[in-house]
């Protein structure tokens, strides 16, 4: 492939990554700003009518008792980590788009670091989106090695 097509291709991925990050952090400002019973009451609304039709919808009965079990501390704790986790990664995103040596290394130990935490949730949840999550992060994590690479080679040498 050529490395005109990877930078591309390195690119695309660091702006999906940034879309990500800024959605984790509207939906920790959210979740910051939005009570409980709001959560609660909106997912009440959500599931009324599947509820109706069929009392044993297993998404609609897991959502609602997610819902009724959320907590002021599950809320403030998931709020918190979905920004801070989408500030770090605006920063790293803003720095490799820049191409600001820092942020190459940065990004692999920070990115080496989600994966871990997603891999440990997986033991938990077995949720298929962390896998996806994971190998996606994978492959962001090798364009961003091999932009590095390029990178230094061309850095002028002193």
């Amino acid at each position: 492939m050529q490395e005109r097509r990877i930078h591309q291709i390195f690119q695309v991925s660091v702006l999906l990554k940034g879309a990500h990050a800024l959605l984790e952090c509207a939906g920790g400002i959210a979740l910051w700003l939005v009570g409980t019973d709001t959560i609660s009451n909106l997912v009440n609304m959500l599931t009324q009518e599947e509820l109706v039709e069929d009392p044993k919808d297993f998404l609609a009965t897991h959502l609602l008792t997610w819902a009724q079990g959320f907590s002021v501390e599950t809320r403030h704790f998931y709020a918190f980590y979905l920004l801070s986790h989408g500030i770090v990664k605006l920063a790293l995103v803003a720095g490799l788009l820049r191409n600001k040596l820092w942020a190459y290394p940065a990004s692999l130990v920070v990115l080496g670091l989600f994966i871990a935490y997603q891999l440990y949730r997986f033991s938990y949840t077995h949720g298929v989106g962390l896998i996806v999550l994971t190998v996606f992060d994978l492959v962001v994590m090798w364009l961003i090695w091999h932009e590095y690479r390029l990178v230094r080679r061309h850095l002028p040498t002193s």
